[in-house]
């Protein structure tokens, strides 16, 4: 039987898939994006998957960049590397997924079940390092939770240009100024993975969810969502 402990998970997973001027000030026309105005976005994290975790996100967002984001989760699987993400589609509901989206009615979402739901990642809320969504899967790099909780925080990550985020044209690539937008219009959702289904203090392929289908490299107990929330403006 293959066992993947939680040290060993986090040691050897890699990054796999990268899914003012001078003068007077311009009259702004009605609904005009300010774009150089910070706003403060929060999230309330619910359970996925029987998950029974639970949390809160706080984003600071001006221009094109997150000045400064903090998530506080509980009730996750302990002592384990959990991915977590902040998930955008211009396709998508933007919106956390229900058991509604479970097409082969296996009575568990998988990440891609709720891509329709909440879209693909635009940024990896890493603890170090690159914050693409090319770091999606680095599980090295995500936060490790301490008998089930964790606190997070970073600064100054820089949103990106994000190819299949469903834009028309330039073969649906959203640019980092058009994902930016719309996370601050609230229609951004932080997203935790990991669960260990079976209580038995691993993340491992033999349980009956098997592999990933975000990579065979990785049991789905390791990528399956957790926890879910809107970033809506406060």
């Amino acid at each position: 039987m293959k066992r993947y402990s939680m040290v060993a998970l986090g040691a050897s997973a890699v990054a796999l898939i990268a899914a003012g001027t001078l003068g007077a000030a311009p009259v702004l026309a009605q609904g005009q994006k300010t774009a150089d105005k910070s706003v403060t976005l929060r999230a309330t994290l619910s359970q996925l998957n029987g998950s029974g975790a639970s949390g809160t996100a706080t984003a600071i967002v001006k221009n094109q960049k997150i000045e400064h984001i903090e998530v506080h989760a509980h009730g996750l699987t302990p002592n384990a590397p959990h991915a977590q993400h902040i998930h955008y589609g211009e396709q998508a509901l933007n919106e956390c997924p229900t058991l509604a989206l479970d097409s082969n009615m296996d009575g568990r979402l998988s990440t891609v079940e709720g891509i329709p739901a909440y879209g693909p990642v635009v940024v990896s809320l890493n603890t170090t390092g690159d914050t693409t969504p090319a770091s999606f899967l680095d599980v090295a790099r995500f936060p490790v939770s301490s008998a089930g909780s964790y606190d997070y925080s970073r600064n100054n990550i820089e949103f990106t240009d994000v190819a299949g985020t469903g834009y028309p044209g330039n073969g649906g690539t959203g640019t980092a100024k058009q994902i930016a937008d719309a996370i601050r219009d609230g229609e951004g959702v932080v997203v935790i993975h990991g669960l260990d289904y079976d209580g038995n203090g691993t993340y491992n392929f033999s349980d009956p969810e098997g592999a990933s289908e975000l990579t065979p490299n990785l049991p789905a107990e390791a990528t399956d969502p957790a926890a879910c929330g809107v970033l809506e403006l406060h």
